[in-house]
């Protein structure tokens, strides 16, 4: 007989799990190649930050690292796979840390709990363009190369931004409403 530890635990694993095969689906979803670059935009910054909303830091970060990692691999972009996996998982650390000490803090109302909150996605996709920068810098061994991709790296995090903001809300609207309550809750004591 499972205990509810277990049910818990088993099922943030399942969460995780399949939080990665979302970031690798988005990853395939929408291609869009930068110009002058190897690189592309795609729609994973969306479902990184919708799963650290869900899962917390910890298996957040995993989902995002790995998730990342595996769709550069499988999609031929391989020699970008360790980079990736740091980048993208320190983004998601970064978003769930700063969004954990935010439900620490009890006087905040829901509005100004979605205003911090993607005050911390804008500081966790700030290091993801300051870290493809310094990667495609030494990739390339060219820094006016790695400055053409910034504009780009900045509009695809700022699109996941907007799109975890409006799937969150519309989840929030549904039966998955409980899951996000008891998930701040639960995130203070992280």
């Amino acid at each position: 007989m499972q205990t509810n530890f277990e049910t818990s635990r088993t099922s943030k694993l399942v969460m995780t799990a399949m939080t990665m095969c979302m970031i690798m689906v988005a990853i395939f979803l929408l291609r869009i190649p930068i110009p002058f670059t190897q690189g592309y935009l795609n729609l994973s910054d969306a479902i990184i930050f919708i799963g650290i909303l869900v899962l917390g830091v910890r298996y957040g970060a995993i989902a995002a690292a790995l998730g990342s990692m595996l769709g550069d691999i499988v999609g031929g972009f391989a020699m970008w796979a360790p980079w990736t996996f740091c980048i993208k998982g320190g983004m998601a650390i970064i978003a769930g840390l700063l969004i954990c000490s935010l439900c620490k803090r009890n006087d905040l109302s829901e509005k100004k709990f979605t205003v911090l909150e993607t005050c911390a996605m804008i500081a966790a996709g700030m290091f993801m363009v300051f870290g493809y920068f310094i990667a495609e810098g030494v990739m390339y061994g060219n820094w006016v190369v790695a400055g053409l991709g910034v504009p780009w790296n900045i509009g695809q995090f700022c699109v996941g931004i907007a799109l975890a903001l409006v799937l969150t809300e519309s989840l929030k609207k549904t039966s998955f409403r409980k899951y996000f309550i008891y998930r701040r809750e639960s995130l203070r004591h992280e």
